[in-house]
């Protein structure tokens, strides 16, 4: 659901989202997953992650987007 209150379009949200430095540096970014679904839908944020290439993970209302097509290895502790 689109925010009313916001000037910029979803598409132009996502657009300012992805032309950061650290996405053309294939970093990592992170934003609330509210506000993904405040300005632009969580439907039309994940068309473009998949149109992208790119892969997010969702934890604590955070989401966290890798920004390359390098797989994504999970680490866990040693028991």
């Amino acid at each position: 659901m689109q925010n009313r209150n916001s000037p910029l379009s979803p598409e132009i949200w996502l657009a300012d989202l992805f032309s950061s430095k650290a996405v053309n540096r294939g970093a990592v970014i992170r934003r609330k997953a509210r506000d993904i679904e405040r300005f632009a839908g969580m439907d039309l944020f994940m068309a473009e992650i998949d149109r992208r290439g790119f892969q997010a993970l969702e934890n604590g209302g955070q989401i966290v987007i890798f920004c390359n097509r390098a797989p994504v290895r999970w680490l866990t502790p040693h028991s």
